[in-house]
């Protein structure tokens, strides 16, 4: 069984019964007893192709890479939508500074910025996707729809500081992106579409279409030229994430990360020091630590810095009890790739389980003695039942 299956089998073996807790938590002991740790999978990486400029002749090669933690810290969010505005959860700038930062070196205007993103998401396989996903799902994936390029595209344009929106257009079924440039866009081949959103001119960037002759910031498809729009403001995006991808232009040199944990039980209301390393050992790296339990989604517990031989620790003050599985990401820098932790299990006994457990090992100690004791006397009493003569009566 792979152990990030684990906890969602624990889960289905736990109720509200003591005894079938009891039952439950022996259970998981037994089965982190077999397999203690495991290796998170490789990153996946995607690299896309650059121009300087719309028509320009330099390119470059852009590789983006994610660890496995972070996507499933996103894969494991909430997905479901309580109206339209709730659309903007799924625009995540924190995560994709690093490749805004990229884009920001070999760009120095906003127009060609946000150009150089449209060619990002114009390299993706257009496919239907229901429902929404988080921007860091579709490059997982490596495909998406009008929805999911307008989400990464408005995490990188946020990222990169400059003003953006949504636009829903729901006769259409078609979704796109308004960004508020400085100046009026140059590099157009038609003409210049845009919404105006409190007093504010937001011009239209078409996130679908292919790298090669693609859509630019300010060309509008004629699909929604003219169409009745809903500008979705990001007011609901999320405030912090706790990692980033990586991003670089050439290729990146791989890392590790080390977890440990004192043991595989410990009992409830006890500190825990939780530790590890980074290699190469770098100083001043930020560290998040995860949990997850009884089939729970992945949260974030801390995150710790390194010091000058690139070690962590974080204490764990009295968690509560349960079965958990506790994993470390380091999301890279601009020379090393970010690197996964394997997963170490650790069970947290409450202190009221271990009491019923000794009160039940302590009947079942008497009960046994008081069994072997009647059997003695039962076999005892049928010996001399046997021996006894009766042709004496």
């Amino acid at each position: 069984m792979p152990l990030f299956q684990l906890n969602k089998t624990i889960k289905l073996l736990s109720t509200r019964s003591a005894y079938q807790k009891i039952i439950s938590l022996s259970l998981s002991l037994m089965l982190i007893l077999l397999v203690s740790t495991t290796c998170l999978a490789q990153n996946v990486e995607h690299t896309f192709e650059l121009l300087d400029q719309p028509d320009g002749s330099k390119t470059y090669q852009l590789t983006v890479s994610i660890t496995q933690t972070i996507y499933e810290y996103y894969l494991d969010k909430n997905h479901r939508l309580d109206n339209n505005y709730d659309l903007s959860k799924f625009v995540t700038p924190g995560v994709f500074e690093p490749v805004a930062n990229d884009l920001w070196s070999i760009y120095n205007n906003e127009e060609d910025f946000v150009n150089g993103v449209l060619m990002i998401t114009h390299q993706i396989p257009y496919q239907e996707s229901v429902p929404q996903k988080y921007p860091v799902e579709t490059i997982i994936d490596h495909e998406g729809d009008c929805d999911l390029f307008s989400f990464l595209a408005a995490s990188i344009i946020k990222a990169g500081g400059i003003d953006t929106v949504l636009i829903l257009y729901e006769e259409e079924e078609h979704m796109t992106i308004g960004v508020n440039l400085q100046q009026e866009p140059n590099d157009i081949r038609s003409d210049i579409f845009y919404y105006t959103h409190e007093q504010k001119q937001y011009y239209v960037a078409e996130c679908t279409g292919n790298f090669e002759g693609g859509w630019r910031v300010g060309e509008c498809p004629d699909l929604i030229q003219g169409a009745k729009a809903q500008i979705i403001p990001l007011d609901n995006i999320e405030p912090s994430s706790p990692g980033q991808v990586y991003s670089s232009y050439s290729t990146p040199r791989y890392s590790s990360l080390y977890l440990s944990v004192p043991s595989k039980f410990v009992i409830a209301q006890k500190d825990i020091q939780i530790w590890g390393s980074i290699s190469p050992g770098l100083e001043g790296e930020n560290v998040t630590l995860y949990i997850s339990t009884y089939g729970a989604p992945l949260t974030t517990l801390a995150t710790t810095e390194t010091d000058a031989n690139g070690r962590y620790s974080h204490i764990w003050h009295s968690p509560p009890g349960g079965v958990y599985s506790i994993r470390a990401n380091w999301s890279g820098d601009a020379e090393y790739a970010g690197a996964d932790s394997e997963i170490s299990q650790l069970v947290i006994i409450p202190f009221e389980w271990l009491m019923m457990g000794i009160i039940v090992v302590f009947f079942l100690i008497v009960f046994l003695i008081l069994s072997l004791a009647t059997r003695g006397n039962g076999a005892q009493k049928v010996e001399t039942l046997e021996d006894f003569d009766f042709t004496e009566y």
